[in-house]
């Protein structure tokens, strides 16, 4: 399927040559882009896409929290994040809570933008 198409292979090969700060990124970015869908859903009354979105971008979530690696100390708080966006997400599913949803894109945009600004500083050598 990938071969004839053509945004596909660039997608996929977008993917597999990013850095892992990048993949987060775009993991960020495509937990937004689930739960602005999300958003749109419950607006028109799709309820059944809504809750399939919301499960896509809790999927990415749980990716997030995967990774996390413990050895630093920020893990702790950004895995307590993830854990909060998780479960505001439940809430979004399960009471059709449209506000834990905004307050959902609020918590994760913050957390995109604020990798981005990590992305831009330079690195240290270890």
């Amino acid at each position: 399927m990938i071969q004839g198409n053509p945004y596909a292979k660039y997608a996929n090969n977008k993917v597999s040559t990013a850095t892992p700060a990048e993949l987060t990124l775009m993991l960020y970015e495509g937990a937004i882009k689930f739960c602005n869908m999300a958003m749109k859903d419950m607006e028109t009354g799709e309820q059944g896409n809504a809750i399939a979105n919301i499960q896509k971008a809790r999927k990415i979530i749980v990716e997030l929290q995967a990774t996390l690696d413990f050895k630093y100390p920020v893990a702790k708080d950004f895995d307590l994040v993830y854990t909060y966006i998780f479960n505001q997400m439940v809430e979004v599913t399960t009471k059709q809570n449209q506000e834990a949803l905004e307050d959902v894109l609020v918590q994760l945009r913050e957390l995109r933008d604020m990798w981005r600004q990590i992305m831009k500083q330079p690195r240290k050598p270890e």
